[in-house]
């Protein structure tokens, strides 16, 4: 099933610097499930030249299997990704390699 993420960040004081201390450990695990065939493609969400948010296309088994991913994804545990909405969607055939 693929799922598409939009996830912004919280707008405290403090959410940058969050943002980019978990930036590695986030980076490593999109790496992680981009080798597994789980991260199909993603983008940081811009206002200008200030990141605030993510969005990510995933493929995972079921809606469980994305949430244990969730449930380890380093901008969720650091308090980064604020909204975060999931919806099931399907990639067009013509985006597919």
């Amino acid at each position: 099933m693929q799922f598409l993420i939009v996830a912004y960040d919280a707008e405290d004081d403090e959410a940058l610097a969050r943002r980019m201390a978990a930036r590695d450990a986030h980076l490593k695990l999109v790496e992680k499930n981009k080798a597994a065939g789980h991260a199909r493609f993603g983008a940081a969400l811009m206002d200008g030249d200030k990141m605030v948010g993510s969005m990510m296309v995933v493929d995972y088994p079921s809606r469980e299997a994305l949430e244990e991913w969730l449930n380890e994804e380093p901008y969720i545990i650091e308090d980064v990704w604020d909204d975060v909405t999931v919806s099931e969607c399907k990639i067009a055939p013509s985006f597919e390699k």
